[in-house]
């Protein structure tokens, strides 16, 4: 017998990706609602509590909102929005984080789908701190660029609109106020002290992101070398079907300067893993002057977003991890 799901929001960006994601599985039949009586409390909490798993793609207030509709204690939730992320009594939604979080997300009737940001920096950045290699003191910052689809219909309608009624921007920096939804998250989940510093950044591309991480390695306890840094990421994520590690001889080759190009490397592509639920990360060393920069590529409405909610439903209802994925 097929498990229900009910997708509410399924019309914005991330809902519409989940549903294409799941639609045309036989072990799942998805619900939806009137198009009339979206607003209609009474007929979103009938849905709400009758489906096995519910997907809530909504602003914060609106997702606590659903949340609060909910009284079936059978139904699985999870949240797509920011509102959950470090609440009390919700699962983080990253399986691949820890030996124990594929778990805990399995057993779990509330989980918060991870932030896209997050998803890149947590990965980069947990396993050194978990390992010792970075302080949980210590004072880290993550540079980022997304395509403009996270940003949601407001952004995408700029960005996609002729340039006389829309935007002429390449490139644009966001987030300097230092006060990014995400930080809590980012810091909670690494195991830091301190929030990182954050600057994010918006492409003229739809979607698909990088995450870096620049390290002074000699100011570390231990001095550590590019290559240990990248053991002990191969080793936290040895055998995981979506996140993968780069070998040494992948960033070797694309650190190598392009002959007659002025020196430029080799392209490091943030659209390289589109319409996947895959995430690839790299380290990128100097050991004489002991520096790195670890690289997290990722597709923002995959792994970043729709992906990441569809692997977590899959682990709850008891289903292959990588259905449809």
């Amino acid at each position: 017998m097929a498990h229900t799901v009910f997708i509410d929001g399924e019309a914005g960006t991330t809902g519409l990706q989940i549903r294409d994601r799941l639609q045309g599985r036989r072990d799942l039949e998805i619900l939806s609602i009137d198009p009339e009586k979206r607003k209609d409390a009474d007929a979103r909490a009938e849905l709400l509590n009758t489906a096995d798993a519910v997907i809530l793609c909504l602003p914060d207030e609106a997702s606590k909102e659903a949340v609060g509709l909910i009284t079936s204690n059978s139904v699985r939730v999870i949240d797509a929005s920011t509102a959950y992320r470090t609440a009390p009594g919700w699962t983080y939604g990253f399986p691949e984080m820890s030996k124990d979080q594929r778990a805990a997300v399995a057993g779990s009737k509330r989980v918060s789908n991870p932030g896209c940001y997050p998803t890149g920096f947590i990965g980069l950045v947990k396993p050194l701190v978990a390992a010792g290699l970075i302080p949980s003191a210590y004072p880290v910052s993550v540079n980022a660029i997304s395509g403009y689809s996270g940003g949601g219909k407001g952004l995408i309608g700029e960005f996609e609109a002729p340039v006389t009624a829309g935007t002429n921007d390449a490139f644009r920096p966001y987030g300097l106020t230092l006060m990014h939804k995400h930080l809590p998250e980012m810091k909670l989940n690494t195991g830091l002290d301190h929030e990182p510093i954050f600057a994010p950044a918006v492409g003229r591309y739809a979607q698909g992101m990088i995450v870096e991480v620049p390290l002074a390695l000699w100011a570390l306890p231990g001095a550590p070398t590019p290559a240990q840094l990248l053991d002990v990421l191969a080793e936290a994520y040895a055998g995981e079907q979506f996140v993968q590690v780069a070998t040494p001889e992948e960033c070797a080759d694309l650190q190598k300067a392009r002959a007659g190009a002025g020196g430029y490397n080799a392209d490091l592509d943030p659209e390289a893993l589109n319409g996947t639920n895959k995430m690839k990360l790299y380290v990128f060393g100097n050991k004489e002057k002991g520096q790195a920069r670890l690289v997290a590529v990722l597709d923002n409405l995959g792994k970043g977003a729709s992906g990441a909610a569809v692997q977590s439903l899959n682990l709850m209802l008891g289903l292959p991890e990588g259905e449809g994925l």
